[in-house]
């Protein structure tokens, strides 16, 4: 079934929303959110909650990206939820490890809200990496959005760690040096 279909369903109040968004983006939405958490269980209950969230916000809203969209509240649901439960023995850690890695890169909260708004940002970020080829891209969108370890980004993509860290490396003093030329405070 198509996104428009399945959206269709939402705005129809039709439950089958429910479990063809499940057909359609389920295996995706699990591995993200396993990813983040580590855990089966917790994994699940965030991927319910994100169905729930669907069904809340549309309608009204209504996505051009489905895919996006539901990627989106899965990762934020993951990412309060890790934050709740103050993870560390449970895999918070890489949490904090990647965003102390990108921290040096990106504008702290308080030069955000002087130089640029977040939707800013976000249209910088995009063009930013659309600007690298597919291999690059992924290495930092697995790394940073999905929260993956050095290790097993290197497992997935069938690299060696050291390319990876290099890249990761990279990548983020290129991004530093891309803000700044935009004219964002770091």
């Amino acid at each position: 079934m198509k996104d428009s279909e399945i959206i269709e369903l939402y705005f129809a109040r039709s439950e089958d929303a429910i479990t063809e968004t499940d057909k359609k983006h389920g295996a995706f939405c699990r591995a993200m959110t396993l990813g983040i958490l580590g855990n089966r269980e917790d994994s699940e209950e965030c991927v319910n909650d994100t169905y729930m969230r669907l069904w809340e916000l549309i309608p009204p809203q209504r996505p051009d990206r489905f895919r996006a969209f539901i990627s989106r509240i899965a990762r934020n649901i993951a990412l309060n939820m890790l934050e709740r439960m103050n993870a560390k023995k449970r895999g918070g850690r890489y949490f904090a490890a990647a965003y102390d890695e990108l921290s040096e890169s990106l504008p702290s909260s308080e030069n955000v809200e002087k130089s640029v708004d977040d939707k800013e940002l976000s249209i910088l970020l995009d063009r930013f990496l659309r600007s690298f080829d597919r291999e690059k891209q992924l290495i930092f969108l697995k790394r940073y959005w999905y929260l993956r370890t050095v290790p097993e980004i290197a497992a997935e993509m069938h690299l060696g760690e050291s390319k990876v860290k290099m890249s990761l490396h990279r990548t983020r003093e290129k991004l530093r040096e891309y803000l700044e030329k935009e004219g964002v405070q770091i």
